[in-house]
């Protein structure tokens, strides 16, 4: 039979689960379909999207496939796979910084040399918002790089930067940093993301088959290896 793709855009919070998906995928579809994962974060597939690509699976943040769904760019209905907590990582084997509480964690934003943000990912998005509620975003700004896309822990891990803040199951994704922890209560930041199929997909057999596995109860322990909870 021959060999099919089943094309999913994703945010990079679950680049980690379809990586261990996606080889129980192929089996369980006896290799006639293979998936094809681009990753990026959601408010530039949002931006692409809206723009005419497509694909058959989009896996981005909820109020995402909510808005792609009433535009008619996603079948209705949507399917809540994971909870995803902001966080902050160091190099591997550095000191880590106090983050325990709200106060604690400004000190240590204060007292970094530089700082790692994602400027189009939630947890960027999300952080940019926060600084100004602390007080301090100009001086935060002043030491920080912003990527455009891609993991922050990687400027870290090069030591292109002492701080990476990103999405906890992000940071999990780069080797040779240390994950400290997620924001203090008070000001942590949630993400829920979730799955749709474009309405426009000629597999939708497949692309149901594969967030089945996604939303599946055996799929929580990969969910939480990757720092994510599972909403299913």
């Amino acid at each position: 039979m021959a060999e099919a793709t089943l094309k999913v855009f994703s945010t990079l919070g679950l680049a980690g689960v379809l990586r261990e998906i996606e080889p129980r995928f192929a089996q369980a579809r006896l290799a006639t379909t293979m998936l094809e994962v681009a990753l990026l974060p959601s408010a530039v597939w949002m931006e692409r999207i809206r723009g005419g690509a497509t694909a058959d699976v989009a896996i981005l943040l909820a109020d995402s496939i909510d808005a792609l769904a009433a535009a008619g760019i996603l079948r209705q209905g949507r399917t809540d796979l994971a909870r995803s907590l902001v966080g902050i990582a160091v190099r591997a084997g550095a000191p880590r910084p106090d983050i325990s509480s709200v106060d604690a964690f400004v000190a240590t934003m204060r007292a970094a040399k530089s700082v790692a943000l994602s400027g189009a990912g939630a947890s960027g998005l999300y952080f940019a918002a926060l600084l100004p509620r602390l007080g301090i975003a100009d001086e935060v700004m002043a030491k920080a790089t912003v990527i455009p896309s891609g993991f922050t822990g990687e400027l870290v891990r090069r030591g292109e930067a002492e701080i990476a803040v990103q999405q906890v199951s992000e940071l999990k994704a780069v080797p040779g940093i240390d994950i400290v922890g997620t924001l203090p209560a008070g000001i942590e930041g949630v993400s829920v993301f979730s799955a749709g199929i474009f309405a426009g997909s000629g597999r939708k057999e497949e692309a149901e088959a594969l967030i089945g596995m996604l939303a599946a109860e055996e799929a929580g322990a990969i969910y939480a290896a990757n720092g994510l909870e599972a909403l299913f």
